[in-house]
């Protein structure tokens, strides 16, 4: 990730995409922290944004476009409720990305039968390359 406003619109994204079933869990927030700082936002930064509008900027590199997505259904998933509105969510975000619907369709049906929702990174990239081809 480029600059520090890519990294706050992603986290942007992300925190919007936490609250959409209503609630803000407690282990929603403590991923979206961990992800904050492993993209070196601060902790005031990281604490503002939940009290700002944000508007999403389309991520251009198609790579990014699939981490960014897997870390929203890495979210979607970690307080172990899957909401019907963040299944539907998740859905549309992945069509305003331009990500492959069948692969995302794969892609999330894999997640969900995964124990604890983690699928190495290369097989998540490698599963949506394969819809390219």
């Amino acid at each position: 990730m480029n600059t520090h406003a890519t990294k706050i619109n992603l986290l942007a994204e992300m925190i919007a995409f936490s609250i959409v079933d209503g609630k803000l869990h407690k282990r929603e927030y403590q991923f979206l922290a961990l992800i904050a700082k492993e993209l070196r936002v601060s902790d005031q930064e990281f604490k503002d944004l939940f009290h700002q509008e944000h508007f999403v900027i389309p991520i251009k590199s198609e790579n990014q476009r699939i981490q960014q997505f897997y870390r929203l259904a890495l979210l979607m998933h970690i307080d172990g409720v899957l909401h019907e509105k963040e299944a539907t969510a998740i859905k549309q975000i992945a069509i305003e990305m331009g990500l492959n619907p069948s692969a995302t369709h794969r892609f999330l049906e894999l997640i969900s039968k995964t124990k604890n929702r983690f699928i190495e990174p290369n097989e998540v990239y490698a599963l949506f390359k394969e819809q390219q081809n």
